[in-house]
Parts: C-alpha cells; sequence; structure tokens
C-alpha cells in the first residue's frame, strides 16, 4: 500500500514536529497518530485550517511542555517500589510492564497513564531499573523502579546492598574467612 501523507499537530519521536507534512504507512496513521490527535491527513482543506489556527496550537503546546517542565523539576529523583514474587535466582515471576509502573508512579503522587511509560522491554528481574516517563513529548524524566520481594529487601536495594542467592554466598564466604583468620588465634598445623 502507498503511504499517507499527514500534518503533525504536536512532535513524535523519531517523526518529525509540529507542522512537518510526513508520509507513514497506513496502519500507522490508521491505529495511532490520528485516533490520539497527533496529526491529520494533508488534505488542501487541513492544509489551510492548520496555516490558521497554527499561531494558536503552538501556543498550547509550549504552554503544555511549561507544564510538564515544571512537573518534571518537582518530581526529579522520583522511586517507586514495586512488591513481586521471584525465584532464588532473582527472576520474576512473570514481569513489570508499563502498567505496573504506571499504577505505582500514580500511588507515589505522579499521575500518568501508561502510555507515558517508555520501556524498551519490560523487567523481568529483582533490583533497580531505569524507566523513563514522558510528560510531554518534549519533557521526560527518569524514574527509579525497585522491584523486590518484600518491603525490607526494596530498603535494602535502595541502600545499595545486594539481595538474592548472589549476597547469601558473598555473606556465608565473608563468615567463612572471618572464621579462618580469626585475630590471635594460632595457625592449624597440618598433622603429621
Amino acid at each position: 500500500m502507498a503511504d499517507v501523507e499527514l500534518i503533525l499537530l504536536q512532535r513524535v519521536e523519531k517523526l518529525g514536529q509540529m507542522g512537518d507534512v510526513v508520509r507513514v504507512r497506513p496502519g500507522f496513521a490508521r491505529n495511532y497518530l490520528l485516533p490520539q490527535k497527533k496529526a491529520l491527513r494533508a488534505s488542501k482543506d487541513n492544509l489551510a485550517r492548520f496555516a490558521e489556527e497554527r499561531a494558536q496550537l503552538e501556543a498550547q503546546y509550549l504552554k503544555r511542555r511549561d507544564e510538564a517542565e515544571r512537573v518534571a523539576e518537582r518530581v526529579i529523583g522520583l522511586s517507586v517500589v514495586i512488591i513481586r514474587q521471584a525465584g532464588e535466582s532473582g527472576s520474576l515471576y512473570g514481569s513489570v510492564s508499563a502498567r505496573d509502573v504506571s499504577e505505582a508512579t500514580t500511588a507515589a503522587g505522579l499521575t500518568i497513564d501508561r502510555q507515558q511509560v517508555l520501556l524498551e522491554h519490560p523487567i523481568k528481574t529483582l533490583g533497580l531499573a531505569r524507566v523513563r516517563v514522558a510528560l510531554h513529548p518534549e519533557v521526560s524524566i527518569p524514574v527509579v523502579v525497585n522491584v523486590a520481594r518484600s518491603q525490607e529487601e526494596a530498603e535494602r536495594q535502595a541502600r545499595g546492598e545486594r539481595v538474592g542467592a548472589e549476597a547469601e554466598e558473598e555473606e556465608e564466604a565473608a563468615l567463612e574467612a572471618a572464621a579462618i583468620f580469626e585475630p590471635g588465634a594460632e595457625p592449624e598445623q597440618p598433622p603429621a
């Protein structure tokens, strides 16, 4: 099928800026850009209407971006805790998705939709993960997602301690080394 020409009504990452006339696949236009009101079909009437309303649309766009920047300054360094069940190796039974992150950030005081959470791939292990949240097409903030089995484990992870089977093995090795090298103890003599 032939590509479709659209006028962008806002900045779309990896596509263009407001006012750009772009060619995209029909499915991308039909399923994403048009329903989300991010673009209009590039007909003569729509080009004329966009030219008339451009100043107003740019003013609204800048106002929303300024609001998003103020919110970003207020919530900089946001960290959320998500409690999940996991195996001994630290692999989750399932994964943490964009919906889980959006629910946790909403509970932490920043109301966002799951579409605003930009996950490269689902989180499938325990630990700290950095996730980008787009408050506006030009404003995004990093959110630290702390995935743990319990609240106590989340607090230990936040302090920088290692948790899980590896951490327990390290602790056992340290205890064995301390028992072998007790201060003031005489070295063991090999049997004669």
